[in-house]
Formats: C-alpha cells, structure tokens, sequence
C-alpha cells in the first residue's frame, strides 16, 4: 500500500484527541458521609466491568472515526503498478543557460543556475536530460544523460559567464537535434536567459521545433537596469614619427531601462590618464567624445578609453593599440637633374616631400649612375623620376629590391626609350609602353576616372583639374590594377604587387615639362598618399572583437609565439599557426621571435543593450503549430493517478466504513453510563 497525499497522515495525531478528552474529564467518584448504607442498593462487579467495557469501545470507535478519516483524505492505493508513479510520464529535456555577456550583469548568472538546479530536482531518477551553455554558439554540450548528479555538478562547476553575443536560433537547433535521440516521447526545451533583444537577430524565418517539442522560456533578467556603454572608438592604427596630434573618437551611449544622464569618459595611453571629460545625456542617449593626444616616440603604445558612472564595469573598457612608425626613408633617383630648379625633374616632388617642418618623410636625393643595390636596401621605396637607359646590373638590383619587400614608384618621362623600359622592368613594370601619346597643338588630356575606394585615391577631392600635353600609351600587364584613366580612356595610373613588393606607375612626368600637376593643390596629398600606401599597404591586423579568430602571426614566418590574455592567463596554441579564439576583453600581450607585439580585445557593442524581448515573442516564432499545449508534470502526474486510482476507489470504502462507525460510535454513546 501507498499513499498517494501522505502529508495527510500527520492528521493521525488528531486520533490522540479523544482519549486526551477521556482522561481529562475522568473524575474519581466523590465521597459522600451517609449515617448508614444497609438500605442501599449492591451493585454488581459484572455491571461495573461492562460499564468500563463501553467507555473504551466509545473511545477506541471516535479515535478509529479520526484515524479512518485521515486514511481516506490520504487516499491508499493498492496496485502492483504503483512505481509508475515515481516516474510519471518520464521526459527528454534540453536545459539551455545563457553564458553572454549580458548575463555578468548583478546576480543575473546565479538566478539562471539556480533555476536550472531547481528543474533537475524536480526530476526523476528515469528522466534524461542534456546541458548546453551557450552565447553565439555553444560553450559546453552535455548530451542525454540519466545522470542527473553529473549534470548538477557541471552546472554548478560554472563560475561566471563568458563575454560573447546572444544568438538563440543555432543554439535552439543544436537542442532541437539533442532531442532526436530521446528516448521518450514527452520532450521538453528549457531557456534560461535574460532574453536580450539582440539575440533574436538573423532569426530563421519559418524554422520551427520538432513536432511534440514543448518550450519553456525562463525570464532570469533584472526588473530595473542600466548601463553607460562604449559603443565606438575610432583612433588611428599607424603613424609615423613625428605626426601631428592624433583624434580619438568616442561614442557613449545610455541602455537599459533606467536613463543615466552622466558619466565619465577618459583616455589613458600606456597606463597614464592624458584627458578626461564629462558627458551629459540629459537630452540625448548618447554622445560622441573627442581626445587629443600625442604619440612621440617610435614603437607599440597601448590605449584604453573607459567610462565610469554605472555598475555594469564589464563594457566600460575599449582597448587599442598605435604603432608608431619611424619616418619613411624615400630614394629619389634624378634622372634629369638640374641646378636650374625649373628644368630639375625632382625638384617639385622633393619640395613635395621634405619641405614642411615636420615631414613624415626622409628623403635621400641620388643620380642614376648612384643607383646600386646598397643604396636600395637603406630605403623604403624607390622613386625613379625620368629615369633612360640603366646597366643591367642596376635593373636587376632593382626588381630583386621589389621582389623582397621594397616599393617602387616610376614616372617615365622624355628622357625614357620605351625598348629599354620595356625590357629592363619587363618582370615588374606595370604596363609596356607602346609609345608617347599623340596630341594636338593645343590639345591636353585630364584625369576623367579614377578608383575612389583604392587607399591613395579615396582621402583625395574628385577636382582633378591638372592637364596633360604629354603622357605615354601603355598596354596594362594582365596582372595590375588601374586605378586612374585619363579622358581618352587610356590608363594614367596603375599598380602592380611583385613578389613581396609593390610598383606604381604614372603614365606622365611629376615636373612641369608633361603637365601643371606639380601647381594643383592636389599634388602634395597625391605625392605623400601614394608613398605611405606603398609602405604601408598592408598593417596587420591589431584591433580583435570577443569571439573573432586571432591570428598572432599574420606573416606565416614565425618560431616561437608566447602570448598571455588579459587576465594573465598563458595562451596554448591548438594549431602550427598561431591562432588562438578572442575570449576575453583586454590586452593579450605576445613575444613573437622575442619581439613584442601587443593585439587589442574588445566586447561586441550590441550585448551592452539591455533591451529586452518577451518570451512570448520567442515561443511564438519557434514552437511547431503540431504541437499540443505544454502539460506541467503535476498535472500528467495528477492525471496518471486519477486513471490508476479510479478503478480502486479504496477511499470511498474508507468513508462508507467511517460513516458506519459513526453511527456505532452515535448508538454505543446514547447507552453508556457517564
């Protein structure tokens, strides 16, 4: 026998009631002075022990009343079925907890591992149930298990959340695929997550939950919130030694459902706090900070804009790095040099170069017989102005320069054989020259297109308004790009990679003899942006989101890479490539072949936007219209019990026994002598 309401038993107590009442009330007999006792009646001993007979009968039937009452509302069950009734309707559940960013926020993160406790102990020893921790993708899979222990023990294994994104739609897939493999019929997914806004993005239109897959979405998320967040900071990659002061951008903005109007935004670089400023939202939900600051000296300076004036600390850190380069080594090779400034070839593109006072540029002035591979090798790019007829030493020494990481700049002008270029750059040059273009007395040509998003060309204006009266008709390799045509559609600029280096090629001299180019005001800007390009064209990438792939050698030439995070903890390297995942926001701090190296690690904006999305939003999009409404175990249980217990009834016999009694107990106390 079982009980199926056995919290009903404790009413057992109440049998005590009635014999309490009996032995309270029992009086002893008084006595009572008579002057004689000879006319008294005797009363016999069999009459007295009857008496008491009744009085215990009585009482055994009113505690027998109680103690069958208690036993009916406690509803006995005989049934050699009964332990169906420990695992009710067992299931297949998913337990999801969310591990984003989001979640750091107050005690968000327990409340969420608290309630996925408090499903398994509602649990029974025949159910199965699967764990997955997820943000944008996945964290940790438990599959099915019936070990309910073990996945209580990973569940309170978690300290804390980690810094990812919500995505829900990939993370419900992977549950709804767990439970293919159920055992049971009755399958359940349970969401635990503060249900953020931006984890409904790129949801599957149409995708649904399998069939007879119930949802039960788990809201963990604070009432009241607020958050000061970094959303943007723009400040520069690389400089040059010596540049002017630099702009750092920084965008602030207020989430959450309490407005804060104040905070504090300053900037630190190398540790050292160079400014800070104070924000007012009071009439707009974010603002947009400027800095300025000053990076002097050659090298990696490390950067931090941080704000303060909110409890969420998580996303109040942007992180970033500037290199400071030294100045750009430029070999200007003459070929028509002049002591009359008028007829010198390199006179306007060195006035170009080195005549403001802090020029990012070192410039090195040689002549053609100069010209030798040592001379190459101190500089970073090569200018070759009007240069003819080269030995072929020289022209090999400059397409080994090329080949091995060096940048060329070439502006043929009159003193150029077309032949001789065409055979002493044939491996490098960008185009062939075919011959010097045919123009009318007072003809010219201008620049008519050009490719405004190529890195030269698109911090310049479109007012190209030089003209050309000379200029030379090339036939572009199949290997270069075009990147400026004059009107007549033939190629004025072009560009070729060669090796491990570059080669541009202008179609005109950078003097006045072909063309007014040196008179525009768009020639220093022309002049200064193609030399940095051709240094710089390829900064590797320093600036990482959580959750991006990070590769600490990007030139694929390394030994030896150490890295540690920002909490100091040593990356380990799964792979020969030095690639590692972005976990966690800071500085990762690397020795590559004992160089330093310092990489940036950002939070994603969009988890610092408490926003919210109701659960319902999330189960009407997901659950299958083939599924029946979501049935709580106590009430499949409940119904379990009604369909063993109604063939029995053993409590209705109960009640009939116990209304019998009580007529007995009505009949026995109508004749005892009180």
């Amino acid at each position: 026998m079982v009980f199926l309401t056995p919290l009903f038993l404790l009413g057992l107590l109440a049998a005590l009631i009635p014999i309490a009442i009996h032995l309270i009330r029992k009086e002893k007999p008084p006595k009572v002075m008579f002057s004689t006792i000879r006319f008294l009646k005797k009363t016999s001993k069999k009459l007295i022990l009857f008496q008491h007979i009744q009085q215990w009968l009585l009482l055994l039937l009113r505690s027998a009343v109680i103690a069958l009452l208690v036993f009916a509302f406690a509803r006995p069950l005989f049934d050699p079925t009964v332990a169906r009734l420990l695992d009710a309707d067992p299931m297949s559940a998913v337990i999801m907890l969310d591990i984003s960013m989001s979640m750091r926020y107050e005690d968000n993160f327990e409340l969420a591992k608290q309630e996925a406790l408090d499903i398994l102990d509602g649990m029974t020893s025949g159910d199965e149930v699967a764990l997955i921790s997820f943000s944008n993708a996945a964290a940790m899979v438990r599959e099915l298990s019936t070990d309910i222990d073990s996945v209580r023990s990973l569940i309170n294994s978690l300290d804390e959340p980690g810094y990812g994104t919500t995505r829900y739609m990939p993370n419900l897939r992977l549950a709804d695929q767990l439970l293919e493999t159920s055992r049971y019929e009755n399958r359940v997914i349970y969401l635990i997550s503060d249900f953020q806004d931006v984890g409904m993005d790129n949801s599957e239109e149409g995708w649904k939950l399998a069939p007879g897959t119930a949802f039960n979405g788990i809201d963990v998320a604070a009432i009241e919130s607020s958050n000061l967040a970094l959303t943007d900071v723009r400040s520069p990659e690389q400089l040059l030694e010596d540049a002017a002061e630099q702009q750092i951008l920084a965008r602030v903005r207020s989430t959450g459902t309490l407005y804060l109007e104040q905070g504090d935004v300053s900037l630190y670089v190398d540790g050292e706090m160079i400014e800070s400023v104070q924000v007012d939202l009071a009439d707009r939900s974010e603002q947009v900070v400027t800095f300025t600051a000053s990076f002097d000296a050659q090298g990696t300076h490390n950067g931090e804009v941080r704000v303060t004036g909110d409890n969420f600390v998580v996303d109040n850190s942007y992180f970033f790095t500037v290199d400071v380069l030294p100045k750009i080594r430029v070999l200007l090779v003459n070929g028509e040099a002049s002591d009359d400034w008028f007829d010198d070839e390199g006179h306007w593109f060195g006035l170009a170069v080195s005549s403001a006072a802090q020029s990012p540029f070192l410039l090195q002035t040689i002549e053609p017989a100069e010209l030798s591979s040592a001379s190459l090798r101190q500089n970073d790019v090569a200018v070759l102005l009007n240069v003819g007829d080269l030995s072929s030493g020289q022209a090999a020494a400059i397409e080994n320069y090329v080949r091995e990481g060096g940048s060329l700049l070439l502006a043929p002008a009159d003193k150029v054989t077309p032949e001789v270029f065409n055979r002493q750059f044939a491996e490098i040059t960008p185009a062939v020259i075919q011959s010097r273009g045919q123009l009318g007395l007072d003809d010219y040509l201008v620049i008519a297109d050009f490719d405004r998003r190529h890195p030269i060309l698109s911090p310049l204006s479109s007012d190209w308004s030089a003209r050309f009266q000379n200029h030379w008709s090339l036939l572009p390799n199949e290997a270069a790009d075009v990147l400026m045509q004059f009107d007549n559609t033939e190629p004025a600029l072009l560009e070729r990679s060669v090796g491990e280096g570059n080669v541009i090629l202008f179609a005109s001299s950078l003097d006045l003899e072909w063309n007014n180019l040196a008179l525009q005001r768009l020639f220093l800007p022309f002049v200064h942006e193609t030399l940095r390009y051709l240094v710089q064209q390829n900064p590797k990438q320093r600036a990482y989101q959580v959750g991006d792939s990070l590769d600490l050698d990007p030139s694929g030439t390394a030994q030896v890479i150490e890295a540690v995070d920002a909490a100091g903890n040593s990356i380990q390297f799964e792979n020969d490539n030095f690639v590692t995942t972005a976990t966690t926001p800071g500085m990762i701090s690397a020795r590559v072949d004992g160089n330093p190296v310092n990489f940036a690690v950002n939070g994603i904006p969009e988890e610092s936007n408490f926003n919210r999305t109701p659960v319902a939003n999330l189960y009407d999009q997901i659950i299958n219209p083939d599924t029946e409404p979501n049935q709580s175990r106590e009430v499949r249980t409940a119904q379990l019990i009604e369909e063993l217990e109604r063939p029995q009834r053993v409590w209705w016999w109960i009640l009939c026994l116990t209304m019998l009694l009580i007529l007995t107990e009505a009949f026995v106390a109508n004749r005892t002598y009180r």
